[in-house]
């Protein structure tokens, strides 16, 4: 994802740099610039589910018992897996459907502009049923920030 969004940015400098210093922009830059931001963008989600980074509604995780927010978090990964697989099968089908066409500035089938659908949401699957299977096995996968952890420092420049 990273590689991705350096690459999109050297892209967009390389389609500026042409249309103001040489007056002929290249008609691929924008294109693969937003190719590009597709695949970051899918996986860098991928990557939120296996680091727990996205967002989440835990109201209910501290009022129940240590038993039931294991249950309750791979209910989470469950439907998390769920959205993936969704991910998978439409994404799949609309590359299917895109594919006899062509991205006529990069010269590339229709059905890459749908790729990074399926490959995120592949690998949000996996990432899924890795984090069930390590909470299965023992493994501490879910990590709880608590205002007693915040460090001073955080807490002094608030006041």
């Amino acid at each position: 994802a990273g590689i991705g969004l350096v690459l999109m940015t050297a892209f967009v400098a390389w389609q500026v740099f042409c249309r103001y210093v040489l007056n002929d922009s290249p008609s691929w830059t924008e294109p693969g610039a937003v190719m590009l931001m597709s695949w970051f963008i899918f996986l860098g989600a991928a990557v939120g589910v296996r680091e727990n980074y996205h967002l989440g509604f835990d109201v209910l995780l501290y009022v129940l018992p240590d038993g039931s927010k294991a249950a309750l978090r791979t209910i989470s990964d469950i439907v998390v897996a769920a959205f993936g697989v969704g991910m998978v099968w439409y994404g799949s089908q609309l590359v299917a459907l895109t594919w006899a066409s062509t991205l006529p500035s990069l010269g590339l089938p229709g059905g890459f502009d749908y790729l990074p659908v399926v490959a995120g949401g592949f690998l949000i699957i996996l990432f899924s049923l890795e984090r069930m299977a390590l909470r299965f096995a023992g493994v501490e996968v879910d990590k709880d920030v608590n205002v007693d952890e915040v460090p001073e420092v955080a807490l002094a420049k608030e006041a």
